[in-house]
């Protein structure tokens, strides 16, 4: 843990320090372009990434944004999760998506979405036939990954932390009803889902996969979309210092901010057993919901 608190010190030295050139990007584009370029408008999405939360929903938006006929928004709205966002309207969300062209889609992320009880009906009530994409990952790692972005974050506003045990386990169990744990839970959200939209609406992106060989994974998303193939190797190279793939289009070279791919404490085994455990049966649950099978431990 000690080792993990010194990585955790100098991360958040390196996050204030550090601004993601896709964020300096969007500032800059704000406050150059005064009226919006001729023949765009803002539409509502054609699709929408669900979820999950550390499930790689952020590399995922950057990734596809490649594609010329992608309009990307550049922030999590929140529309259909929260109250207070739903009661401004449609026409409030729609003022928060990209400019984009007529033969562009546009595509926002809200990863809140998918745990959402609320969020299906919603987004069915504004368009039935919309094409959904969830990226989900080991349940168990989204779980440590979970905790992880809590802990800097906790850190950064220089809020106590705890063990990561101390969450999981409460009395000597499980303690299952910690929030990260219920995130994790696929098929209790899944079924939410499937009753507001068919399965063949809900492409199911592998985020393990994305991170270790991103192209396939993108391949099938745009097919999914109905895009032309335009997302190729080249636009990929993978970062020895941070460890995962970086962006490569229109010249330039980007990688995601510095606060994705933080490392993840050390979890005491038997904890993470206990855990893993506790999943299983979930994760059957799951594989049987949406008719395929992933490689989680």
């Amino acid at each position: 843990m000690a080792s993990f608190l010194a990585s955790a010190f100098l991360l958040v030295l390196h996050t204030y320090a550090g601004v993601s050139l896709n964020s300096m990007d969007l500032t800059s584009s704000e406050h150059v372009v005064s009226s919006p370029p001729p023949g765009t408008s803002r539409r509502c999405p054609h699709s929408i990434i669900i979820g999950v939360r550390k499930g790689g929903t952020r590399a995922l938006l950057e990734m596809l944004d490649i594609h010329p006929e992608v309009a990307a928004a550049a922030t999590e709205v929140h529309f259909f999760d929260w109250d207070e966002n739903y009661s401004k309207g449609l026409e409030w969300y729609r003022e928060l998506m990209p400019y984009s062209y007529p033969y562009q889609i546009t595509v926002e992320k809200t990863p809140g979405y998918f745990t959402s009880a609320l969020a299906p009906e919603r987004i069915c009530a504004m368009n039935s036939s919309i094409k959904l994409l969830l990226i989900l990952r080991d349940p168990a790692e989204r779980v440590i990954s979970d905790y992880t972005q809590v802990y800097f974050n906790r850190l950064e506003n220089h809020k106590p932390v705890q063990a990561i045990e101390n969450l999981l386990v409460r009395n000597g169990a499980l303690n299952v009803r910690y929030k990260a744990i219920q995130r994790s839970l696929y098929d209790i959200h899944m079924r939410n889902w499937l009753r507001h939209f068919p399965l063949e609406q809900i492409h199911i992106v592998d985020g393990d996969l994305l991170i270790h060989d991103p192209l396939p994974e993108l391949q099938k998303v745009e097919r999914f979309l109905n895009l032309p193939p335009r997302i190729v190797s080249s636009n990929f190279y993978f970062n020895q210092t941070k460890g995962f793939y970086c962006i490569r289009s229109d010249g330039r070279e980007r990688c995601l901010h510095e606060s994705k791919g933080r490392p993840h404490p050390v979890v005491n085994s038997t904890v993470l057993q206990q855990l893993r455990s506790y999943l299983q049966e979930h994760n059957r649950t799951f594989f049987r919901l949406v008719k395929r099978t992933f490689n989680w431990q």
